[in-house]
């Protein structure tokens, strides 16, 4: 006999040594490699004319309709131990802090999810409702149902899902701080600062079939300031993926944008064009069409979060004392950490945050602004001692940075 038959007979030989059951138990995923997911989306378009939010100069002249719906979505997550976690995105200037709170509070009671497994993150649009008004408190209240019940539909939504990170690149966010003899301008800057990654967070279903898109991109909102409901770049983004994607759900999450804006702009199809632009890049991060996919992070392993405030400081002549500054973080295994912080954070944050956490071994950096609060600018230190619009709208002192990046670091070494 020669030794390839004697390789084969002892091959046969052990194959029937290895019981059936063994065999299933190897095929059985572990249950910390088994995830649910579900989403959901609501139409929150104000049924009447309504004070805008934005630009200080509309005053009090309300919307003069329709060029787009305004939406509020979430997306259901539930690893294998039973973790929850959802995220909801929305068309909204902000999060501001009743809205959260109230919302916090509904999702609780209905649905025992717990505070720090809510993520609340709001598109920045300039074309949506100011909603935190006393004369708008009709709409205000639909609008927390309405989101509840998106929630819930989520949750209820549920099925078993493989989850994957993955990433791509869009230019046309610039930087829009421009340095002259009389400071900083309100100007675009091709030589400033930016993040041009598109981070994506998709979902699909036990058949491969996708499901759900969750996207980000630090860029203002703010193609177009006039006076109809209209989500700009992220709504068109949304909208076209959709359209070309039936049944899937795609949800927009606002980076790091504070002194980013999207350039052209002040044209309606500069707005369908960015969004069109956007949209494509999801393509690319998702190697739409390619044989073979190099770049799908599959996400294994339980959700952690945790949600957290720190308090950063005004400066003593402004005799504000201090602010109660949200900071909450999102871990997958180890591929991929969530890091979601409030109000309009300038993209110095995103930059470093990435820098600093990230990692050729270890997870992906996602941040994001605009998510959980809604209290104005909160410049980078740079930026606060370069002065110009974003550094004059609040009197922060300039640690402010060091202490928000000191509470991340903290909480990301704790999941």
């Amino acid at each position: 006999m020669n030794r390839r038959h004697s390789f084969a007979l002892l091959l046969a030989l052990v194959s029937t040594l290895v019981p059936a059951s063994l065999e299933a138990a190897e095929e059985k995923p572990e249950p910390d490699d088994l995830w649910k997911s579900g989403s959901a989306s609501v139409v929150i378009t104000p049924s009447r004319p309504m004070p805008m939010s934005g630009y200080a100069g509309r005053k009090s002249n309300p919307s003069e309709g329709t060029e787009q719906d305004l939406f509020a979505k979430a997306l259901a997550i539930e690893d294998g131990e039973g973790n929850r976690l959802v995220i909801v995105t929305t068309d909204l200037i902000g999060i501001i802090e009743k809205y959260r709170k109230d919302v916090e509070a509904a999702v609780a009671k209905k649905f025992d999810l717990p505070r720090k497994a809510l993520v609340m993150n709001a598109s920045h649009t300039h074309c949506g409702p100011s909603y935190g008004r006393d004369e708008s408190v009709d709409y205000y209240d639909e609008l927390v149902s309405k989101t509840v019940k998106a929630i819930g539909e989520a949750l209820n939504s549920m099925e078993p899902s493989r989850l994957y990170y993955s990433s791509a690149k869009c230019s046309f966010a610039m930087n829009r701080r421009t340095p002259s003899p009389e400071g900083f301008r309100n100007h675009p800057n091709p030589e400033g600062p930016v993040d041009h990654t598109v981070p994506v967070l998709s979902v699909k279903n036990e058949e491969g079939e996708l499901k759900s898109v969750l996207f980000g991109y630090s860029c203002h909102n703010t193609t177009m300031g006039f006076m109809k409901w209209l989500g700009d770049y992220a709504g068109y983004a949304q909208e076209y993926f959709e359209a070309d994607h039936e049944g899937v759900t795609a949800m927009f999450m606002n980076g790091c944008s504070g002194d980013q804006n999207p350039y052209p702009r002040s044209l309606l199809y500069f707005a369908q064009r960015h969004g069109r632009t956007l949209a494509t890049a999801v393509e690319a991060a998702l190697e739409t069409n390619q044989r073979a996919y190099f770049h799908q992070h599959e996400l294994t392993g339980t959700v952690r979060s945790t949600l957290e405030t720190v308090n950063i400081p005004f400066t003593e002549e402004s005799k504000r004392g201090t602010y109660d500054y949200p900071v909450q973080v999102i871990s997958f295994g180890n591929t991929l950490s969530m890091i979601g912080l409030g109000s309009e954070v300038t993209v110095d944050y995103s930059l470093r945050l990435k820098r600093e956490l990230g990692s050729e071994d270890g997870p992906a950096i996602w941040v994001s602004g605009y998510t959980n609060d809604y209290n104005g600018y909160v410049p980078s230190k740079r930026v606060l001692l370069e002065g110009g619009y974003e550094a004059k709208s609040r009197p922060w002192q300039p640690v402010l940075e060091e202490k928000i990046v000191e509470k991340v670091h903290a909480l990301h070494s704790g999941l």
